[in-house]
C-alpha cells in the first residue's frame, strides 16, 4: 500500500452535491525539492505490502475532499474531538469555498455506506499553522473545526493526542500504523476506493534527515519503508498512530516514487500539542 507524500489528487471538476465520479481523479503533485545527496540502494520490483482495512477498524480516520481553484483535491485527516480534525497545512492552504469531511467512511465512493457521514466545512473554519512554509514543508499542520459536534459511534471515534508530558518522546524503534485511501503502487493512476493501512517502524530523525538534505527537522517524524511499505499519493494529512494515539500527520516523501525505499515523513504531533490546545482547547494531560 502507498500513501500520500506531499501529494494530493486533482478532481477534473467540482461536482457540488452530485455523486463524485472517482474515476476522474488524477494526480496533482505538490513539488518536493529533490535532495542533492548520494544515491541509496532501493528495492526492486513492484512491492506494495499494504493491507485492506476492515470497516470500523480506524474510526478516527477521515477523508477530505478539498475545494480548490479550478478543481478539488483529496487528503486524509484525523478526528481528535467531537469538533476538531487534524490534517496537513499543504492540504488546506489553498481552499476556496471549503472542504467535505468524510466521517466513518471505508469505501469512499459509496455515498450510501452504513456509518458514513459527509459534512461540509467552510474555509473560515479551517486553521492553517501561522508559520507554515511551503518551500521547506515546515509546520505542515492545520485544524478543521466541524460546524456542529459529531456523535461518536462504532464508525466514528477520536484518536488520542499524546500526553503533554511525553512531548520529547521520539517513538524511535516502535511500530506505527498509517492509513488512508492513497495509491497502492507508483503505477496506479488514482486513489484506491477502500481504506488501506500499513504497519511500519519509526526511525530516528538522525537516520532520516540525510535522505532529505535538511528538510527533516525536529518537528518531523519518519517511518522506514523497507520492502516498499510507505505513504504515497492521496494520504497527505492522514494519521500515523500508535495504540490509538496520533503521533504523526502525513507530510512528504521523495518526488520520484513511493516504492523507492526513501523514508516517509510526517508532521510530529508532539511538537504541536501547545498549538493544537491554543486553537482547539483539545489536550491530553494524562491521568
Amino acid at each position: 500500500m502507498r500513501f500520500a507524500c506531499a501529494t494530493v489528487f486533482l478532481l477534473a471538476a467540482i461536482l457540488g452535491a452530485q455523486a463524485v465520479d472517482w474515476s476522474s481523479v488524477k494526480n496533482m503533485n505538490i513539488e518536493v525539492p529533490v535532495p542533492n545527496i548520494h544515491p541509496r540502494s532501493v528495492p526492486n520490483g513492484r512491492i506494495t505490502n499494504g493491507e485492506l482495512a476492515k470497516p470500523q477498524q480506524f474510526p478516527y480516520q477521515v477523508g477530505l475532499l478539498l475545494y480548490l481553484q479550478g478543481g478539488a483535491a483529496w487528503c486524509g485527516g484525523t478526528i481528535i474531538s467531537d469538533r476538531w480534525i487534524v490534517t496537513a497545512a499543504h492540504c488546506t492552504d489553498s481552499l476556496t469555498t471549503g472542504v467535505d469531511v468524510y466521517l466513518g467512511a471505508w469505501d469512499r465512493t459509496d455515498a450510501k455506506e452504513v456509518g458514513q457521514q459527509i459534512i461540509f466545512v467552510e474555509t473560515k473554519n479551517v486553521i492553517v499553522h501561522e508559520d507554515w512554509i511551503p518551500e521547506t514543508i515546515t509546520n505542515d499542520i492545520s485544524l478543521i473545526k466541524l460546524p456542529v459536534p459529531i456523535e461518536f459511534n462504532d464508525y466514528i471515534q477520536p484518536a488520542k493526542l499524546p500526553v503533554k508530558s511525553n512531548t520529547y518522546q521520539t517513538y524511535a524503534g516502535e511500530s506505527a500504523i498509517a492509513s488512508g485511501w492513497g495509491k497502492i503502487s507508483d503505477s496506479a493512476t488514482g486513489a484506491t476506493d477502500k481504506l488501506q493501512y500499513a504497519v511500519a517502524p519509526i526511525m530516528n530523525n538522525s537516520g532520516c534527515s540525510p535522505w532529505y538534505a535538511g528538510l527533516v527537522v525536529s518537528t518531523n517524524i519518519c517511518i522506514k519503508t523497507t520492502g516498499g511499505i510507505s505513504t504515497c499519493n492521496g494520504d497527505s494529512g492522514g494519521p500515523l498512530v500508535i495504540d490509538g494515539t496520533l503521533i504523526g500527520a502525513t507530510s512528504f516523501g521523495i518526488a520520484f516514487g513511493c516504492e523507492k525505499g526513501w523514508p516517509g515523513v510526517f508532521t510530529r504531533i508532539t511538537s504541536y500539542l501547545d498549538w493544537i490546545e491554543a486553537k482547539s482547547e483539545v489536550a491530553n494531560y494524562g491521568n
